[in-house]
């Protein structure tokens, strides 16, 4: 599963828009949405060496943001 196992940020989904056309400010008609599509946004998620206050050691993926915030210490 693509989830952090710290915050448990997982896979959101958004729209894909495909445009085309040269935007007013620089001579054109405007842009155009010529189609939508479904997609998903997945996190940042990398496997790591972690230490827990308990002082075990294991492996687990987390998303990049928490491992910046210093919510898990990675182990030497």
């Amino acid at each position: 599963m693509r989830i952090c196992d710290i915050c448990g940020k997982r896979p959101i989904s958004g729209n894909s828009i495909a445009r085309r056309g040269l935007a007013k400010s620089k001579g054109g008609v405007g842009i155009k949405t010529t189609g939508i599509k479904r997609r998903r946004f997945f996190p940042n998620l990398q496997k790591i060496r972690a230490i827990f206050p308990s002082g075990s050691v294991k492996t687990v993926k987390v998303c990049v943001s928490c491992i910046q915030a210093g919510k898990v210490t990675k182990s030497v």
